[in-house]
């Protein structure tokens, strides 16, 4: 963990009154962006850097201001610089969702259906000011499984009816994503806070927010690729969600679609931070991906991914979770 403060700190902190507050440096993530937790007599406040140009504070900004004003309960922002990488807000504490169901597991369905009460709520509201989520953000996505997990294991597959697989999984869902929801895009058990009671739930990380599918969001939660969720919870809290949403056997095929699709994307994803950032940690949690994936390829809708699945990667590789990596 870096624990520099970054050059300019205590002068934003001047600036938005908390002078002579101290500086803690938090864990971060699989980003470019670091977290400080800022202390002062009357209370606590969190600083996000996300300097350019590898981060954009932008984005951020932009969904969580849209979050709050329209009753989600994302951070206020308290000060902001966004040039220089600095974002003052409030702080929700230290309970994510992840650790407290480490502790209490007992209370783990009331946790998730109050998770998935928060996108149900989203459901109801406007597509938020953000860019749509077409086919070819989907294909991006889904590449960075033949781009980064395929030359990692030294497969040789074919790319071009990858592509043509997912067009023909993916259409069916396009005319149902419109008009849309806002889509958080990194929807999951460390990225929910609780914020002083099991029904009050705080929202992290959205600066990714697009305006797509509402089974994206549900995906991320309930195929986590960092917690696991048991298929019996799976299964119970989908159907909690369409039976409050009204939806039918159309967004369970769906869902499936997006599944997949995110699964893949995300294993790519864990092999980049590895391969490429040096983190090579990521690669403990592709089991339960692969595992989430598989079952997602067993959906009808799946055919043509799960052909070329059945085509392009040997069956021991698929039977050990996606492989060993030698790190």
């Amino acid at each position: 963990m870096d624990l520099t403060i970054p050059p300019g700190t205590e002068a934003f902190l001047n600036k938005a009154g908390w002078v002579g507050a101290t500086i803690e440096p938090l864990p971060g993530d699989a980003s470019f962006r670091r977290y400080f937790r800022i202390r002062r007599s009357i209370g606590t406040a969190m600083l996000m850097y996300a300097p350019p140009p590898n981060e954009d504070p932008e984005p951020f900004l932009r969904s969580a201001k849209w979050l709050e004003g329209n009753g989600m309960r994302a951070p206020i922002i308290l000060a902001e610089q966004a040039g220089d990488g600095f974002v003052l807000l409030e702080d929700f504490g230290e309970v994510r969702m992840r650790e407290y169901l480490d502790a209490w597991p007992q209370d783990e369905e009331e946790i998730y259906r109050v998770a998935i009460d928060a996108l149900l709520k989203l459901r109801t509201l406007s597509p938020g000011p953000f860019t749509n989520y077409t086919l070819a953000e989907y294909q991006r996505e889904a590449r960075l499984f033949t781009e980064w997990f395929v030359p990692a294991r030294q497969l040789h597959v074919d790319s071009r009816s990858w592509t043509a697989a997912w067009d023909e999984v993916l259409a069916p869902l396009l005319g149902r994503q419109r008009p849309g929801v806002t889509v958080l895009r990194d929807y999951h058990a460390e990225n929910v806070m609780l914020l002083g009671g099991l029904e009050k739930q705080g929202l992290l990380d959205f600066q990714d927010a697009l305006v797509g599918h509402a089974a994206y969001d549900l995906v991320s939660l309930l195929q986590d690729a960092r917690r696991d969720v048991s298929p019996g919870l799976e299964a119970r809290m989908l159907d909690y969600y369409l039976s409050r949403s009204g939806e039918g056997d159309d967004f369970r095929a769906d869902y499936a679609r997006l599944g997949a699709q995110r699964n893949a994307k995300i294993v790519g994803i864990f092999v980049r931070l590895w391969k490429r950032d040096g983190k090579p940690r990521y690669l403990d949690y592709i089991p339960r991906v692969w595992a989430a994936m598989e079952r997602d390829l067993a959906h009808p809708a799946l055919a043509p991914v799960a052909a070329w699945f059945d085509a392009n990667i040997p069956a021991d590789v698929r039977a050990a979770s996606g492989g060993t990596f030698a790190v």
